[in-house]
């Protein structure tokens, strides 16, 4: 039974997952983000996920970022297509900078750090690990 985390975008959705056991959270992948939801549905067909995490962003003040309506728009489609998964909201401030960073402290190339796919994948991840750390 895994936890999942979106890091929904414009153009690409990241995505994450954790281990059965939901101890370790891993970059699944990244898919053009208008197709999330038919991902989500092959992908909730052939594993079990027991809840869905998505990033939330906001502005350092704490209001909605621009970004916040369409992300929105994306979980009110999830929700009716899925009316039956849990989805909580999870603060999104600044894993993207975090991925960066991640990328740059695991020896990157400044070539493979341009690859905005791997950047949004693992800032999915560090939603999923901060909410298996709070959670805990």
């Amino acid at each position: 039974m895994r936890i999942l985390a979106i890091d929904y975008g414009i153009k690409r959705t990241g995505i994450a997952i954790t281990d059965e056991m939901q101890m370790i959270a891993f970059g699944l992948t990244t898919v053009a983000s208008d197709t999330a939801i038919a991902f989500l549905k092959d992908y909730f067909s052939k594993e079990k996920v027991v809840l869905v995490i998505v990033g939330e962003p906001k502005q350092m003040d704490g209001t909605p970022s621009q970004s916040a309506e369409i992300i929105n728009a994306f979980i009110a489609k999830f929700k009716a297509t899925f009316p039956e998964m849990p989805l909580e909201r999870v603060d999104e401030r600044f894993t993207s900078k975090m991925a960066f960073q991640t990328m740059i402290d695991s020896g990157l190339n400044k070539k493979q750090r341009q690859n905005k796919a791997l950047v949004d994948e693992i800032a999915a991840t560090i939603i999923l690990q901060d909410y298996l750390r709070y959670k805990k």
